[in-house]
């Protein structure tokens, strides 16, 4: 990999927790993925931990509700995410609920303060009647960080889950994080399972050979690699924070917009299948404000989602923002992959 430039990439395990039989699922599968990214003992030992308090929680609370977890990883220092999604009564107050010894069930109340204690990156978003998100990073090594510590230049959330009945998740996502550049990746292969699989990652792969190609050219890259798969949709955005801009160009139904406090801007994709059928390529440009969002997702997710519905949330972590979409807007018929993310200075 270049000096300068990091590829990221993570796929999720979905578990749904509705017994007390699924708290150990959690906490086994985030060792399964500690140690198949070599953690050392004692940050293995903090993402047990936290799988542990999450999935009580989700029980205790909210009688049942889903951890998505997946290692993120950039080629340099993975990280495990863990995040709880329920729909269960929120919390009124989440200031307190972040304080050792309180509790709305009559426990010992050290959940939600110990997963802040014990996370590199912590964050919540929660409305009464409404349900809550909690989102856990652990990195592979080192001990846990302030919350309040150094806000890292690229915020990044990303969903891949695969449709009820299959292993594998047919769309595929990769962020580019280069000195001046960040580039994303969006691929839905057709279809569902190993082959519409193998469609995306040859998206990916290709992605990952030259990420800060146009995106006009990278569809045309896309296009060629996928000849003899299945055929996917895809998008790119090329984001240029120094000249405060984005460029863009999609084919099929993936979705892209992005996000001020202001406005919400659509990106323009065209018809087609990558692999199969590219009639065109063409690329927009578009401005990317000050503390702009990119929302990039396939078409597992509906596109009917309004973020201004959810007071408080887009001052949130992007990856509790794209958890409270899939929570809300998923389609549960079909894989669904969604990016958000926002660059700062």
């Amino acid at each position: 990999m270049e000096v300068g430039r990091r590829i990221i990439s993570g796929s999720q395990l979905r578990v749904d927790v509705a017994h007390e039989s699924d708290i150990g699922a959690c906490r086994r599968s985030v060792r399964t993925l500690a140690d198949a990214h070599d953690f050392d003992e004692v940050s293995a030992g903090r993402a047990a931990i936290v799988a542990t308090e999450l999935a009580t929680n989700l029980l205790r609370h909210a009688s049942r509700g889903t951890m998505l977890l997946q290692a993120l990883d950039d080629g340099v220092e993975p990280e495990i995410e863990l995040i709880s999604i329920d729909r269960g009564p929120g919390i009124v107050d989440v200031d307190r609920s972040l304080r050792d010894g309180h509790s709305s069930r009559g426990t010992l109340g050290c959940g939600l303060g110990a997963v802040s204690r014990l996370s590199n990156t912590f964050d919540l978003y929660s409305a009464p009647g409404h349900g809550t998100v909690v989102l856990s990073r652990v990195l592979r090594k080192g001990g846990a960080v302030p919350v309040q510590g150094p806000t890292p230049r690229l915020e990044l959330g990303a969903i891949n889950v695969a449709v009820s009945g299959e292993i594998e998740c047919g769309d595929a996502w990769r962020v580019a994080d280069g000195d001046a550049l960040v580039s994303v990746l969006v691929a839905d292969g057709l279809g569902h399972g190993p082959l519409a699989a193998s469609a995306a990652r040859a998206a990916a792969d290709a992605f990952a050979a030259s990420p800060f190609d146009a995106p006009s050219l990278s569809m045309q890259t896309f296009h060629r690699a996928l000849n003899g798969t299945r055929g996917a949709a895809a998008a790119c955005a090329l984001l240029n924070p120094g000249r405060s801009a984005v460029s863009y160009a999609g084919v099929g139904n993936i979705s892209g917009c992005l996000l001020t406090h202001e406005r919400l801007c659509g990106m323009v994709s065209h018809n087609g299948a990558l692999g199969l059928q590219l009639h065109r390529a063409h690329q927009f440009e578009y401005d990317w404000p000050a503390g702009g969002r990119l929302i990039m997702h396939s078409d597992g997710l509906s596109a009917k989602w309004n973020l201004a519905a959810y007071p408080g949330l887009a001052a949130r972590h992007s990856a509790v923002v794209a958890a409270v979409l899939y929570r809300d807007f998923a389609r549960m018929r079909d894989d669904v992959t969604l990016v958000v993310l926002r660059v700062g200075p």
